[in-house]
């Protein structure tokens, strides 16, 4: 891979991300951080009771400070959470601070990932299938306006995905 070594993953919940940003931090030997772990570090409470106290709006703040202090790190693998692309601030950082990787899923794909979850506050919902149609309504053209590559991992292993994403990474036609 040429230029900078940081790679951003970003996609809906349960496309894999947390899991092969560690596959990848191993092969490339970088740090691998997940935006949600740190978030959930630095508070010292889940994401969940956060949505419950702050609502979406204060987790997002919370998702942005971490997300601008991970992407001025060097040598970094971070999993983003699903709806950090909402924020316009969000995308140009990662988007001019590394290389962003889209791993795109279904949404039964989705449904079958997130279904014995309880870490996920938006699916707090009566129909988990409606909801993930409407996030990925709206946050599909914000993955795709800011992945340099774009990789589907419905039905595919963790390494499976981590290795097309290092292939496609150390193209120079991507670099």
């Amino acid at each position: 891979m040429s230029g900078s070594t940081n790679v951003y993953l970003i996609g809906p919940m349960g496309s894999g991300k947390s899991a092969v940003g560690k596959q990848l931090a191993r092969l490339l030997r970088l740090k691998f951080y997940d935006s949600d772990t740190e978030i959930e570090r630095r508070t010292g409470v889940d994401i969940p009771y956060i949505f419950e106290k702050e609502g979406e709006a204060g987790f997002r703040e919370r998702e942005r400070d971490v997300i601008h202090a991970l992407t001025e790190l060097d040598g970094v693998i971070i999993a983003t959470g699903g709806g950090a692309v909402l924020s316009e601030e969000n995308r140009l950082r990662l988007s001019q601070r590394g290389r962003v990787v889209y791993l795109k899923t279904g949404v039964a794909q989705q449904l079958e990932r997130t279904r014995h979850g309880r870490q996920r506050p938006l699916l707090y919902t009566d129909d988990p299938e409606a909801k993930l149609l409407e996030l990925m309504t709206l946050r599909a053209p914000l993955y795709e306006s800011i992945a340099a590559v774009t990789v589907d991992t419905d039905g595919r292993q963790v390494r499976a995905v981590a290795d097309e994403i290092l292939q496609l990474l150390r193209d120079p036609v991507v670099s």
